[in-house]
């Protein structure tokens, strides 16, 4: 049998509202799969009464409870938590909520985790030192290389840098970084895809990859000797490339890498928003999130799609049915 953890995220954003319509769709598999809910167990009861949808689950204290497929919960910060109104006590939640289902995933009581939509602001508030959940898992499981990607049928993007400041971006990226990173979704897309030979994209940082030189250096002095030394340990990479074009040509390529968040999402959001799945590379254990925030506006107003949350469940599914068989 599987077990998944997934982390409620905020409790005030939509997050109950997402994660009670996607365990209760029948898009998602039922059968030897345990759903364990690290969350408040008054936020999803009063969401499901609010829904009018019945979702049953089991209050546990400990996973050796699970004997069968279902849903279950454990009921960690049970406070009066407002749809739309976001604090410090739900940012704190939030913080709660996932670093007992990062516990459990690390001591392999479970599976893998799918984690909700957090506030950064908010957790930060709460005195949670990380700017998000990738950084934070990569910390905890003392995992040096990893890469924020998202997902979907239709393109897939990896990220060089995540949720820093446009000013901070030409900093941080370094020949090495671009290298190890690279060598991550290559092995990644070998691994968790079987995708014998990934083809790998490479945009540029400047525009039109600095025309060879005249608008920015980075693309001659760092990307491209990055990838000459990719093509030389057999990676098949291709770039820098123009990030205004390039994704014109996602049928061409395995993945694209982005060297900023915004430069390498915005086209995939376009083309599958709420169908795409945000997923950490090379962490030891698999980790699958929607692809939104947290959506404070539309919170408890019955508006949220829960698409991506459903994609997110069945890749980690999926994922974890793939690394099971693999070490039998």
């Amino acid at each position: 049998m599987v077990k998944v953890g997934i982390s409620l995220g905020d409790p005030s954003g939509i997050s109950p509202e997402i994660l009670v319509k996607a365990l209760t769709s029948k898009k998602i598999p039922k059968k030897d799969v345990a759903y364990i809910v690290y969350g408040s167990k008054n936020t999803i009861l009063k969401t499901s009464k609010d829904l009018n949808i019945n979702l049953k689950f089991d209050v546990i204290n400990s996973l050796e409870e699970i004997k069968k497929s279902g849903f279950y919960l454990f009921n960690l910060y049970d406070k009066d938590f407002q749809p739309g109104k976001p604090s410090k006590e739900s940012g704190k939640a939030s913080v709660i909520f996932l670093e007992n289902a990062v516990k459990d995933v690390l001591n392999k009581k479970t599976d893998g985790i799918v984690t909700l939509p957090i506030s950064k602001k908010w957790i930060m508030e709460s005195g949670f030192k990380y700017a998000g959940h990738t950084d934070y898992l990569a910390d905890v499981s003392n995992t040096k290389d990893y890469v924020m990607a998202l997902v979907c049928k239709k393109m897939k993007v990896g990220l060089i840098t995540t949720h820093i400041p446009i000013k901070d971006v030409p900093s941080k990226i370094t020949k090495d970084s671009i290298i190890s990173k690279i060598k991550v979704i290559d092995r990644e897309l070998k691994e968790k895809f079987d995708i014998k030979n990934p083809s790998i994209a490479v945009v540029g940082l400047n525009p039109h990859a600095s025309d060879g030189g005249n608008i920015g250096n980075e693309e001659i002095e760092i990307i491209t000797p990055a990838l000459n030394q990719l093509k030389k340990e057999g990676i098949n990479v291709v770039g820098p490339l123009s990030a205004d074009t390039a994704f014109n040509r996602y049928k061409d390529f395995d993945i694209f890498v982005a060297m900023y968040h915004d430069q390498g999402l915005i086209p995939l959001k376009l083309l599958c928003f709420r169908k795409a799945v945000n997923i950490t590379l090379g962490l030891p254990f698999i980790r699958t999130s929607p692809d939104h925030g947290t959506g404070y506006d539309i919170a408890g107003k019955n508006l949220a799609d829960p698409s991506s949350l459903i994609e997110s469940i069945n890749t980690a599914v999926l994922l974890i049915k793939k690394r099971k068989k693999e070490r039998l």
